[in-house]
């Protein structure tokens, strides 16, 4: 469903160039959950950024669903960001003064959505994340957890068949950041509309209970498990 072949990305020039991305190779089935782990400022949301066309890369290339892009700049991928890509990130980007069912509506009508049939794909997406029952509540009146789900909803509700959530359990506490996960699961593994997610986070127990985990080190991705990631492994092997 994607794939990413040969990605490159470098920031800066001449001496004060800093190559972030050195050939970046990813696969993600349809229906996968996968986590991305990988030490501070190694690119993760570089990488994502140009998943979600908001940053050109500087060479290779990307398939999503058939769609080939990695090198033009966001004018020229509007259709990804529209149609194939949700994002979920660690703050909610919540309107304040909106219902819940608003806040995932206007998303859909700026994408150029009727306001009828986007107030019911809104209505739908949050029966999906488990909040029917708070769709007229505004942000203030839901828990963390809760906001989170409204904009996994908003992600959701475009029927994109990616989604890119960078840290998105970062501001929930343990047992919101499990309910998510969960959710995401639920979604991934749906068996009549499944969708995919690749999932940045810090969490070691989050990214253990994904389907996959890739760790990204030195501008490459590579397929890890949860003591590698962390470097135990390597410790292991020290001491031996």
């Amino acid at each position: 469903m994607l794939h990413v072949n040969g990605l490159t990305k470098s920031f800066g020039f001449g001496s004060d160039k800093l190559q972030v991305l050195k050939g970046i190779d990813l696969e993600l089935k349809k229906g996968e959950l996968v986590a991305l782990m990988g030490p501070s400022g190694c690119g993760k949301s570089t990488l994502l950024n140009i998943i979600g066309g908001l940053l050109p890369g500087d060479g290779g290339e990307i398939d999503l669903n058939g769609r080939k892009y990695g090198k033009k700049g966001p004018s020229s991928v509007v259709d990804v960001r529209r149609e194939l890509v949700g994002w979920i990130f660690q703050d909610f980007h919540l309107l304040n003064n909106l219902s819940a069912v608003d806040n995932v509506a206007m998303a859909l009508e700026l994408s150029g959505v009727s306001s009828n049939e986007a107030e019911k794909r809104a209505a739908n997406a949050l029966e999906k994340v488990g909040l029917g029952d708070r769709m007229h509540h505004i942000p203030d009146q839901l828990s963390g957890g809760q906001q989170q789900r409204v904009a996994i909803a908003r992600a959701i509700a475009g029927n994109r068949p990616l989604l890119l959530a960078d840290e998105p359990t970062g501001n929930l506490d343990i047992a919101s950041g499990k309910d998510v996960l969960q959710l995401f699961k639920d979604l991934c593994h749906d068996k009549d509309d499944p969708i995919s997610i690749l999932m940045v986070t810090h969490d070691p127990e989050l990214a253990a209970n994904a389907d996959r985990m890739l760790l990204l080190r030195d501008g490459k991705t590579e397929a890890s498990d949860i003591r590698s990631a962390w470097g135990l492994d390597e410790e292991a092997g020290e001491e031996e």
